[in-house]
Parts: C-alpha cells; structure tokens; sequence
C-alpha cells in the first residue's frame, strides 16, 4: 500500500509477525484448516494489527496475491502440460530404459537417477514419483538388492528439482518475493541440483541399500511392468526436456552480452532470443511442441485438448496456496514488518541467506508443507534481500535455493510426501525416519552448504 507509514516500532511490528506465523501454525496443525484459508485469514488479521487502514486491506491483499500469481500460475501451468503429455506417452519409460542400456544394469540406480533428474524438470515430486515406480520396482527385481538402492536415487531426483529448479511453484515463488531473475534461479538451480542429488540421494541411497534390507512391495503399482503402446523415440524425449533449457540459456547469454557490452541490445536477433528465452515463452513454445511431436501417431487434437487440460486441475490447489502465501508477504511488507525484521536481521550480523534457510527450515519443521515454508520464508526475507546492499542476481538465484534448501530439510510426520514414499515402498514409520527422513536433510543441508559457499565466493 502506497504512503502507508508503519503505526508501531520494531519491536511491536516483531511481535505481530511472531504472533501471525503462530496463529498461522496453530490453524493449520491444530485445526487442520487448508493452508490457502489460514494464509488468507491470517493476512487480514495481520493487515489489521498492523494498523493498515480498513480500506486499505483489501488492496494490500490483491497486490500480494496478483503479483505472485502473475508469475506462479503461467510457469507452473506451462510446466505441468509438458509433465503430462511426457507423462501419457510414457517418455520416462523410454528415458529410464535407454540410460539403463547405456549405463548398464550394475550402475541401474545412477541411471534411474540422472533419468528422474530430466524427467524432473517438469514433472512435479509426486506424479514423477508414481511414474517412475513401476520402473524401479521391475529393474530392482530383475537386478536384485534391496529397492532403497534403486527408490532413494529416483525419489531424491524429483525431490531435489522439485526444490530447485522453475518452473515448480517454491522455486518459481522464492524468485518472484525476493526479485530472483527466473531464467537465471533455473540455471543455478539445476547447476546445484547435480551435485546435491549426487552426494545426499545417490551415495545415500546406496549406502542406505546396504543397510536396510527392504524387498520389492509386491502389492503396490502391480507386477512392475511398464508397457506403452507406440512410445516416443528418446531423441524425441529429450528434445522436449533440453529446448525450455536451451532457449532460457539464450535469453540469459544475450542478456550477459548486452549487460556487458558485448553487443547492442538493439539489435533485432538479440532482442529475438530475449523474447523467446524469457521462462514463460520458452515453456510457451515447449508445450506446444510437445503437443504436436507427441500426438503424432497418438492423439487426436480433442485428446490432446483434454490432456493438458486435465493436467491443471491437480496443481490449482498448489498455485492457490502460493498465491495466498504471496499475499501474505505483500501484507508484510506493506505494513512495515519487513522492514522492521531487515533492521533487527542486519543487527545481529546475519547474513540474509542464513536468515532465509533459518526461516525456512523452522516452518518446514513446524508445519510440514514444503510449499508454505518456502512462500512464508520468501515473503518474510524478501524486505531483508531488498534492504541489503550489494547483492548480484546471482546471489538473489542462490538465497532462493537457501529457501527452497531449508523447506525440504527435516520432513517427518507431518509432511505429504513422507507418507507417500512410505506407502509405497511399503515402509514402517521407524524406516521411513531413518531413510527418507535423512535423505531429505541430507538434501537440505547440502544444498544449503553450495548455495552458501557460492554466495561467500562469488
């Protein structure tokens, strides 16, 4: 809200952030009120004690859930019809099987992996998950050992980039709070996903493999058979998971050479690869080439209407729950809050991208959602980011990843996704703690450390 200066000091703007993210805990886990409904009532109310005029809530609030939206819904939609058309035509079968042959099977897990990570890009954690089990469960069969080996590799690939990459909805939201460059949150985000995936879910997942004798579940995802009437070829596949990447890269390299000098930004093939590189073009123009080379042979244009169609539906509630978390943070930043925690956090000498995995982390911990973590954490440092001085796109890229770093850490009881792997692999309690549980920490953690060691050097 324009001209509104703050009603209180720091300490008592402090005290109603403390009390909002209390109030918003307190519904959600006590409760159990749907996490869009406890960030917009929690938004009004914070709105309101802060002294924000009455005609002056809801504005606050169409700005905050407006602009998050602006960018959120168009990446994740474009995202999640590029997943699902992949999806149907079963290009992760076909992806899994030619990096198994090229791999062999004795290094399967790397190649269920470094698939899952592709596959990853525009597949969200669970529907990936539930695509690739099958695959993982006929390969652990027919190799033999212990299906951790093979399932922690696969399902810390779709966790990792589900955390670090856009165009998922925390990525994407981080971005948008804190003014990350989006094309540029991509590139650091999949550079620092490789590494992360490496050492925390596959050296892991193998040692883990050794250590917990787990057989194949033999009453989940059937017999583990992965049949597909007419797949696309691999080529084909992988031409729809690099050219997003491709045209992003140019946008970010043209805009690299006209930032320095290199070559004007006039020119009409600069402003060209600008235009199509820009992250929702470049999903734009993927999603459409996905319907057409994939439908080939397949699809009638009123099946492919209803596939991309279809894929919306299950990701509505995420992008409403981003949206809302985004009106959160306008509210905070509108009121004065934000402003007043960037003071106290450069106080204590903290650096802004400890303070955000910090945040982060304790909301993931206390309500499990690893999307409310990462847009209340976002909304919350976001003052603090514009306050610092200093800081390179690229560090801004490198405090989303600390967000997104902190929100998957720690997942337990509370959390979707903890049941989910449990399920279906047929774990206890007890196991999934100390496998999927440590896997994920493990992810949190080290991917914090990078991003950390990167902003210090760079």
């Amino acid at each position: 809200m324009e001209n509104f200066e703050p009603v209180y000091g720091t300490g008592p703007l402090l005290g109603i952030a403390a009390g909002a993210i209390a109030l918003l805990l307190f519904l959600i886990i006590r409760f159990k009120l749907h996490a869009f409904i406890a960030l917009v009532l929690v938004s009004v109310l914070t709105a309101l004690a802060a002294g924000i005029p009455v005609d002056g809530v809801v504005p606050t609030l169409l700005d905050g859930f407006g602009g998050t939206l602006a960018n959120v819904a168009l990446l994740v939609g474009l995202g999640v019809m590029i997943g699902r058309m992949l999806e149907v035509t079963g290009g992760a079968a076909v992806l899994a099987g030619a990096l198994i042959k090229l791999f062999g099977e004795k290094r399967a897990p790397l190649a269920l992996g470094v698939a899952s990570l592709l596959f990853g890009f525009p597949i969200f954690f669970d529907v990936g998950l539930v695509v690739m089990l099958p695959i993982v469960f006929s390969v652990a069969r027919r190799v033999g050992g212990s299906v951790l080996t093979y399932a922690l590799p696969t399902a810390g690939a779709f966790a990792v980039m589900h955390a670090f990459v856009p165009p998922h909805p925390g990525p994407v939201t981080a971005a948008v709070e804190i003014g990350a460059d989006m094309g540029l949150t991509l590139l650091v985000g999949a550079v620092l996903a490789i590494p992360t995936w490496y050492l925390a879910s596959y050296l892991y997942g193998l040692w883990a493999g050794k250590r917990f004798e787990l057989p194949v579940p033999d009453d989940i995802m059937g017999n583990g058979d992965v049949k597909h009437e007419n797949p696309p070829h691999l080529l084909t596949v992988l031409s729809i998971l690099l050219l997003p990447m491709l045209l992003i890269f140019a946008n970010t390299g043209t805009g690299t050479l006209t930032a320095t000098g290199t070559v004007s930004e006039d020119l009409v093939w600069v402003q060209s690869l600008q235009l199509v590189g820009a992250t929702p073009i470049a999903l734009l123009i993927t999603v459409l080439y996905a319907m057409v080379v994939l439908s080939n042979g397949r699809f009638t244009r009123q099946r492919v209407e209803e596939i991309v169609g279809g894929a919306l539906g299950p990701v509505c509630g995420i992008i409403l729950i981003t949206g809302a978390g985004g009106m959160f943070g306008g509210v905070l930043r509108a009121s004065g809050i934000g402003q007043a925690l960037a003071g106290s956090l450069e106080s204590t000498g903290m650096p802004v991208i400890v303070a955000a995995f910090i945040i982060a982390l304790a909301l993931r911990v206390a309500q499990g959602s690893a999307t409310v973590a990462i847009t209340t954490a976002a909304g919350l440092i976001a003052p603090a980011v514009q306050a610092t001085s200093g800081l390179s796109s690229i560090d801004l890229a490198l405090i989303v990843i600390a967000i997104a770093s902190g929100a998957t850490a720690l997942s337990h009881v509370n959390d979707s996704g903890f049941w989910l792997v449990g399920r279906f692999l047929g774990m206890d309690v007890k196991t999934t703690l100390k496998t999927w549980t440590v896997m994920e920490t493990l992810i949190g953690f080290i991917g914090f450390g990078l991003a950390f060691g990167l902003y210090l050097v760079l």
